[in-house]
This record gives structure tokens, C-alpha cells and sequence, in this order.
């Protein structure tokens, strides 16, 4: 195994996931004391091996149609709406 492949996917992927929707998530189910702590970390770990499994299942397949400048386009361009989306919405809630 890549030594620097395995590095770079597990930083872009660490920071990716700091503060998104489901460590949020986690983080309240953790919070009430009368849920069971590891099993809140098995579950969600499990829940993003199992959520990581099928991207790279995808990607794999997905890759021996379309080209990666295309997938990175598109990628790159749903981050955007997302984020997009998220910004008009904190806006919609506000006022």
C-alpha cells in the first residue's frame, strides 16, 4: 500500500468530516448519559465504514465510465450547492 495515498485520503477526509452533520450527530446522541458511549462510537463507525465502502464501490465503478476531470467538476460542484444551499437556508432560519 501507498504509504502517501493512504496519508492524504486519511487528512482530506478527517477534515472534511471536523464538524459536519454527522459528528454533530454523534456528538448529541454521546451527550445524554444514559446512552451507552461505545456503543454510540460503534455505531457511527460502522455507519461511516459501511457510508465509505459504497463511495469507493461507486467511485470504482463510476470511474471506468467517466473521466476523473469530470467526476472532480461535478464533485467540486455539489460541494458548492450544498453549501449554497446551507448558506440560504442559516438565512431563511435567521430572519
Amino acid at each position: 500500500m501507498n504509504a502517501k495515498l493512504i496519508l492524504t485520503v486519511f487528512v482530506t477526509v478527517f477534515l472534511a468530516e471536523l464538524g459536519d452533520k454527522t459528528q454533530l450527530a454523534t456528538l448529541l446522541f454521546s451527550a445524554d448519559r444514559e446512552i451507552n458511549k461505545l456503543a454510540v462510537f460503534c455505531a457511527a463507525a460502522f455507519a461511516l465504514i459501511l457510508s465509505t465502502a459504497i463511495a469507493v464501490t461507486v467511485g470504482g465503478a463510476i470511474s471506468n465510465y467517466i473521466n476523473r476531470r469530470i467526476l472532480t467538476i461535478v464533485a467540486g460542484a455539489g460541494f458548492i450547492a450544498v453549501g449554497m444551499w446551507t448558506l440560504v437556508q442559516g438565512i431563511r432560519t435567521t430572519v
